[in-house]
């Protein structure tokens, strides 16, 4: 295995083949995360200046931190400056690729897709702690033009204040919790129904993030245009605040998470988002629970004034701290005002983490039991490479 990964490294440093991702402050309120470094692993091979050194110093990495996504290739993409304003520039990409089965009645779909194929370069300016990001989407979507939706994070930020980062640009809000997040540490292939409906949206304004021992919160205005369609067409609020009782208990008792928070504003029509969240993580077990409601709501698929609310609960645990097996329900209703369109997905998922979320296996079975349509069975099989 270390062979096989070292001479797939070795190919794509020297093709420079690099696809990309939002993952500097999503999911974590500390920009530029280091990756763990394994005990055994010597400073003369970490420290190493040739291609060959590197590559091997990527293979001592021994990442634990699954909560922040780790580039693979990130001591080789980047290059530092001796003068100007710009201390460094480093490229990083991603690709994730699905292979997915649909299973129906009388049918039986496959498909294989990338499901993101992003690009971009971040940096920090010299003598400060400003640091900045742009990153694009290559895996265009069918309904939106191509320039417009290649545009993702596009911002500055400042971490002058203690424990606190300033942001200003396009970035994505924290609409819920698992909304909020990286598509690169989500826990299943895909988002959850609430997160990928209502979440999973970016917007560009000035946001706040602090995070302490007992609490992390996230607020911010922006303006409620996405894709970049039109200018100001209304503001907007978002903010998440994150209560962590056990903080200070280092690890004692466990990691407990207890959040909130609204999103609201106008665009052509109000809308306003609650939601809540209760995370518990003891040892090898982890179980999550996250409710949201929408008094219409502005998200990534479209504006709406339609009722909307759902909920999801996962348990899972720790074969190894490489393998891990986790089990999902999730339900949600597109229109309160229809009680009979439930939605009910019910997952079971097995996840391989060979260098973290860096680089990593998984396996999704998906039970979709519809009020208004046919039953269905999904297998996918998805894969992710952060480079």
């Amino acid at each position: 295995m270390k062979k096989f990964l070292a001479v797939i490294l070795m190919l794509f440093a020297l093709q420079n083949f690099v696809y990309a991702e939002d993952v500097l402050l999503e999911n974590s309120n500390n920009i530029f995360e280091e990756v763990t470094i394994e005990e055994n692993a010597t400073e003369e091979v970490v420290s190493g200046h040739t291609l060959y050194e590197k590559i091997m110093a990527i293979q001592a990495k021994e990442v634990t931190d699954l909560d922040t996504p780790n580039f693979l290739l990130d001591e080789i993409l980047i290059k530092e400056f001796k003068s100007g304003i710009i201390e460094n520039v480093e490229l990083y990409g991603s690709i994730r690729s699905d292979l997915d089965v649909d299973i129906y009645d009388d049918d039986t779909d496959t498909n294989y897709r990338f499901s993101t194929i992003h690009t971009g370069v971040r940096g920090k300016f010299r003598g400060s702690k400003t640091y900045y990001e742009t990153m694009f989407r290559l895996n265009g979507q069918h309904d939106q033009p191509f320039l417009r939706y290649m545009m993702g994070n596009m911002y500055i930020a400042n971490k002058s204040i203690p424990h606190h980062t300033v942001i200003f640009g396009s970035s994505r809000t924290p609409t819920g919790k698992e909304g909020g997040m990286s598509v690169h540490t989500i826990p299943f292939v895909a988002r959850s129904q609430i997160s990928r409906n209502i979440g999973n949206v970016r917007k560009f304004g000035l946001r706040v993030q602090g995070s302490y021992d007992l609490i992390d919160y996230d607020l911010g205005g922006y303006s409620s245009d996405t894709y970049w369609q039109s200018f100001f067409p209304g503001g907007e609020f978002t903010g998440w605040v994150n209560l962590k009782p056990l903080g200070k208990t280092d690890g004692k008792y466990g990691k407990l998470d207890i959040g909130g928070g609204i999103s609201t504003g106008q665009n052509d029509t109000n809308y306003f988002i609650s939601g809540a969240y209760v995370g518990y993580e003891y040892k090898k077990f982890f179980a999550d629970f996250e409710w949201s409601s929408a008094n219409g709501y502005n998200s990534s698929k479209c504006i709406t004034t339609k009722h909307a609310d759902g909920f999801y609960t996962t348990v899972g645990y720790k074969l190894t701290p490489k393998l891990h097996v986790l089990a999902r329900y999730d339900e949600f209703r597109p229109d309160k005002n229809i009680p009979d369109d439930k939605r009910r997905e019910y997952t079971a998922g097995l996840n391989w983490y060979i260098k973290g979320q860096g680089l990593k296996v998984m396996l999704n079975y998906v039970f979709c039991q519809n009020d208004k349509f046919k039953d269905s069975h999904r297998i996918i099989l998805g894969t992710q490479i952060l480079l």
